[in-house]
């Protein structure tokens, strides 16, 4: 997974990749040249006394010397440029993708974890791209070429090479293979972090309302712990690593200077290539080191890898059509639902069974029933947050299926039941609904949402400041604004989803006769708790456990709907 993420990434960049082979080549070659001009020094320089040999070869090894650190340096600095644009594609391939999901899908990953794939899953695969740049590429080269040298200076030692990188490789091996789970686990465990922590910051209104910060504080800490010791075992596995390398390295240069020296005692062997053999073994075995040390990284980088994956290759539930239509017979935005059906997957019962209705142009549908109805999923099913699993959604007699998305969501706008403000001010909350809204427009979508006053109120008007999610303004003062989002795009299809819940009766009636004027020709769904609200809808829907058990007139549903009449007397009771 890891090797098809980079090598479909790497594309883009194949001319600095291929210059970042030839620097390294050319680098490990000079860096194994030194030991050959060390060699000589001491064979013809200073055993024979001979201070100009000395001097022409120093000066030789300066020159390969800096050769070495201009290709080494280079080498490094396109190798990062190469990850980091790789690093910046795939944080933005995985966002766009992210962009794409539907409910559904963001649903079966969740928040915190997609979070953590963009960011932190993205900066491993980066790292590991980075050290392949810089470590990897040399490795390979700096093994087999001192392997090669090291027979140039005397084959009678090669038993040692031969036995000194499998018994590195091998105990490295070991470590690597127990350390592969953990660091799968590791990142399960950020997820976690992750997930706690946003909602306790989401939701640090509930926590303080209800005195719980000592229970929110042992929860994070549990999840913090969790990701402590996995980190530490992790860690324990990683600091055996380089004292095992260690050690194989020093009793690598023990034998050889143990097996040397007779050999340089017997003439067979002189002391400038006993020296050069050692260099060269130690070399070898650093590039051993290297490469295992990039094999240390390449386990967490494939979980990440398959964890980043998965998202690219996630498919939305929500498919645009491969032949859009866009347009209609008409274009005033009416609304029918024939026979829909929705599940959840995995889910033992529908939803939503048999919902049948047209709600027309210039007309109010209001849609009531007991909390888990199927009111929300309604209403989503009209912008595709969710596709319906049978039946059709019609706008203007077109499936919405076969609209093409941006057509549909020009003509169709939703407040949620749960309104949300981006960081920012009120003006670009407002203008999220239409970036080239005037000031003037805005006001006037604002007044009509019966929010003027109290942004007007602000001590910077329109340019006041809006924290994430709108935490730093009450929440009917968020649905407010959100429904003055709503009518900037001036959309043929309102859907109110419970939109109206946080405001007094007084502000609700205001906003009800503003919209009337502005939604006059428009089909607006309206989502309601309170009855006295929808008296006046031209067609109020109840829902009952996913079915449809009544629609007409408040006075119709009256005479005809028992479920109704249970609504209406129950908030009679309660008014009461």
């Amino acid at each position: 997974m890891l090797y098809r993420l980079l090598r479909t990434r790497s594309a883009p960049y194949s001319t600095l990749l291929a210059g970042v082979v030839v620097l390294q080549f050319v680098g490990t070659l000079a860096s194994l040249y030194l030991p050959r001009l060390n060699a000589d020094i001491i064979d013809e320089g200073i055993v024979r006394g001979d201070t100009g040999y000395i001097v022409r070869t120093g000066g030789w090894m300066l020159l390969v010397s800096a050769v070495q650190v201009v290709c080494s340096v280079t080498a490094v600095y396109l190798g990062a440029r190469t990850a980091m644009g790789m690093g910046r594609d795939m944080r933005a391939e995985v966002f766009s993708r992210i962009g794409t999901f539907s409910s559904r899908e963001v649903a079966r990953f969740g928040a915190p974890s997609l979070i953590t794939r963009t960011t932190n899953d993205v900066q491993q695969v980066q790292m590991v791209a980075l050290m392949f740049c810089s470590m990897f590429i040399a490795a390979p080269i700096m093994c087999v070429g001192g392997i090669v040298m090291a027979l140039r200076e005397d084959v009678g030692l090669s038993w040692l090479v031969v036995v000194a990188v499998p018994v590195l490789a091998g105990a490295i091996g070991l470590v690597i293979r127990e350390m592969v789970p953990q660091f799968r686990l590791m990142q399960k465990r950020i997820d976690v972090v992750n997930r706690v922590l946003r909602e306790q910051i989401t939701g640090i209104r509930v926590v303080r309302a209800f005195v719980r910060e000592p229970l929110e504080t042992e929860r994070f800490g549990v999840a913090n712990d969790e990701l402590s010791r996995t980190a530490l075992r992790v860690g324990r596995l990683q600091a055996r690593i380089f004292p095992l390398v260690l050690l194989i390295l020093n009793v690598s240069s023990v034998a050889v200077l143990w097996f040397g020296a007779p050999r340089v005692d017997s003439g067979a062997m002189q002391v400038g290539a006993l020296t050069a053999f050692l260099s060269y073994l130690v070399q070898i075995l650093m590039a051993v080191m290297m490469a295992t040390f990039m094999l240390v990284m390449i386990p967490r980088a494939a979980v990440c890898a398959e964890r980043i994956t998965e998202v690219l290759d996630c498919e939305t539930s929500v498919v645009p059509p491969s032949e859009p239509v866009r347009g209609g017979a008409s274009r005033g935005g009416r609304l029918e639902f024939r026979d829909v059906e929705f599940s959840y997957p995995g889910a033992a019962e529908p939803v939503l069974r048999r919902i049948s209705f047209v709600a027309e142009p210039g007309t109010t549908t209001a849609v009531v029933g007991s909390t888990g109805a199927g009111k929300t999923t309604l209403v989503s099913l009209v912008p595709r947050l969710f596709d319906a699993t049978g039946g059709a959604v019609l706008v203007d007699g077109v499936d919405v299926r076969e609209l093409e998305l941006q057509d549909l969501w020009r003509r169709v706008a939703i407040v949620p039941q749960k309104p949300y403000l981006f960081t920012g001010t009120v003006a670009s909350n407002v203008r999220y609904g239409n970036p080239d809204a005037t000031d003037e427009e805005v006001w006037r979508c604002l007044e009509i949402a019966q929010g003027k006053d109290f942004v007007a109120a602000m001590p910077e008007g329109l340019a006041s400041p809006v924290a994430q999610g709108g935490t730093n303004v009450s929440g009917g003062q968020r649905q407010r604004i959100s429904i003055a989002r709503a009518l900037a795009r001036r959309p043929q299809v309102y859907l109110f989803d419970d939109s109206f819940s946080a405001l007094d009766l007084g502000t609700e009636a205001r906003l009800r006769a503003a919209l009337s004027e502005v939604t006059a020709g428009a089909t607006v769904v309206v989502v309601a708790q309170r009855v006295s609200s929808i008296l006046d809808a031209d067609q109020i829907l109840v829902l009952d456990d996913g079915l449809l058990v009544g629609r007409g007139t408040h006075a119709e549903l009256l005479e005809t709907c028992e479920t109704y009449r249970e609504i209406v007397e129950s908030q009679m009771a309660v008014a009461a």
